[in-house]
């Protein structure tokens, strides 16, 4: 900022000077912006699409879309991811716009708690319908993780919906375990107390102890699909892809890898012992009721 072009006026400088560190900020941060009037404009934008995420919920704009996931020993279903999906004005807003917009105002907290209300009442239809229990892995954000209210909201959550824990199993980055590991650790295992399932969501993309990895009460590790991508062609990706499955078992977890879209990544998988994959080769995303019908339909195909 510079004093008295971007703003002679006391409060006039410090709302240009926010312009410039939010769009700082949404440049990921460690970086110089120098402010500009059409800042300005971007954020009033940005202002009013939160003003509209903050009340997506309200106006049941928010939905849920379940991508399968599939099991590598006897090829069928063993579970759904849930992805949030924001229509507004009936197009889909995409996730990488809003959920970083969500994170950084905070919205994601609720929003956040709307999705596993929404999936316990997910999970409560499907297995009426099918009479099948199975999992639902659920993202929670870093910002979700470190709230106060986090604990105490899925132990009321599972109090009054009566769903079996198990079927619930929440996807963490281990960058938000590595930020402060110890309290991590103590969270993870009142957590895993409570029957929920965990998993480290997107390993090997961030920073990691191995020493902090064993005590971690984890029961699933999930390979980033930046590393599935290139793995039939890129040696190095190979061996972390191989790598990392063989510390999962070692340490006793299941391994799961996403963004599995051919055949050949596949079998590469299935080849090295991988215990699940989850991508558009096995299914994209689906919406609820597309969901109920995959599920019944690999009902029948292990029934026949």
């Amino acid at each position: 900022m510079c004093y008295p072009q971007d703003g002679a006026e006391p409060d006039v400088l410090l709302r240009n000077a926010d312009a410039a560190l939010q769009a700082a900020r949404q440049a990921g941060g460690d970086t110089l912006v120098r402010y500009s009037e059409s800042l300005n404009a971007q954020a009033g934008l940005r202002l009013d699409q939160e003003a509209q995420l903050r009340h997506a919920v309200q106006r049941k704009e928010l939905e849920l879309h379940y991508q399968p996931q599939q099991s590598l020993s006897h090829g069928g279903l063993i579970g759904f991811e849930a992805l949030i999906r924001w229509r507004r004005g009936g197009e889909l807003v995409s996730p990488g716009h809003f959920i970083p917009m969500a994170e950084e105002s905070g919205l994601i907290v609720s929003i956040g708690e709307w999705v596993l209300e929404e999936v316990c009442r997910q999970l409560s239809v499907w297995q009426a319908d099918s009479g099948r229990k199975l999992v639902v892995a659920v993202n929670i954000s870093p910002r979700q993780f470190a709230a106060p209210g986090f604990l105490p909201h899925i132990e009321a959550l599972l109090a009054s919906t009566h769903i079996d824990p198990s079927c619930i199993e929440l996807e963490i980055t281990e960058g938000v375990m590595m930020e402060d590991a110890e309290s991590a650790i103590v969270l993870l295992q009142r957590l895993r107390a409570l029957g929920l399932r965990l998993s480290i969501d997107d390993f090997g993309t961030g920073y990691s102890s191995l020493a902090y990895l064993s005590r971690f009460p984890i029961d699933k590790l999930k390979i980033d699909q930046s590393f599935v991508r290139n793995m039939g062609t890129v040696k190095q990706q190979s061996a972390i892809v191989q790598a990392t499955i063989g510390l999962g078992h070692s340490l006793g977890m299941t391994v799961i890898a996403e963004g599995v879209e051919t055949e050949a990544q596949r079998a590469l998988l299935q080849g090295w012992q991988c215990d699940e994959i989850q991508g558009y080769h096995y299914s994209k995303p689906l919406p609820a009721r597309a969901a109920l019908n995959f599920l019944q339909g690999s009902m029948q195909l292990r029934a026949a």
